[in-house]
């Protein structure tokens, strides 16, 4: 079953995420934090930087662009791991209250732009997707969101993974397997 997209739901989704992560990660120590499933996936502290620069380059830039020239200007293509390079020297703790601040200041800014049911179906050019609508980017933010609240839930159940025996086999998020970050 799916859900139509409703922007007072979608905000109140993208509002919560900050306080769940925090609520989850803050005060763990840097080996719940610096883990990861496998090489070639990401850590907890990871996914927070992945979000802070999401908050500054991606969801509501993006948006601003589709308004401003709709499918005229194509986007930038996202850097997937900036967060790297660009959050090195935060610690969880930073990264944690900084992606608070940008999404409440993003929050504030796309309510105070009303979006009408046409401005939701207005065109942008995304660098792999070709064209797409501001309804669809802001439903992928939601998803987005709840797609790395599971990945963090999953990387850090799996930290338990050979201590919890023979509830592995009904503890199905430890057998789960991550897709590589790209």
């Amino acid at each position: 079953m799916s859900i139509s997209f409703d922007i007072d739901e979608a905000v109140s989704i993208l509002e919560r995420t900050p306080k769940v992560l925090s609520a989850l990660l803050l005060g763990l120590s840097k080996e719940w934090l610096y883990n990861n499933e496998e090489s070639s996936t990401w850590s907890p502290h990871q996914v927070l930087g992945h979000l802070v620069y999401g908050e500054e380059t991606d969801w509501l830039p993006r948006t601003k662009i589709i308004l401003e020239f709709d499918a005229t200007k194509e986007f930038e293509p996202y850097d997937r791991f900036a967060q790297d390079r660009l959050y090195a020297d935060k610690n969880s703790e930073e990264l944690l209250s900084l992606f608070a601040k940008r999404r409440a200041q993003n929050l504030e800014e796309l309510k105070r732009m009303s979006l009408s049911s046409d401005d939701l179906m207005r065109k942008g050019k995304h660098p792999e997707f070709g064209e797409i609508t501001v309804k669809e980017m802001l439903s992928a933010w939601v998803v987005h969101d709840l797609g790395h609240i599971v990945q963090i839930n999953r990387t850090l159940a799996k930290n338990f993974k050979e201590e919890i025996g023979p509830w592995a086999k009904y503890l199905t998020v430890v057998r789960s397997k991550p897709a590589p970050e790209e």
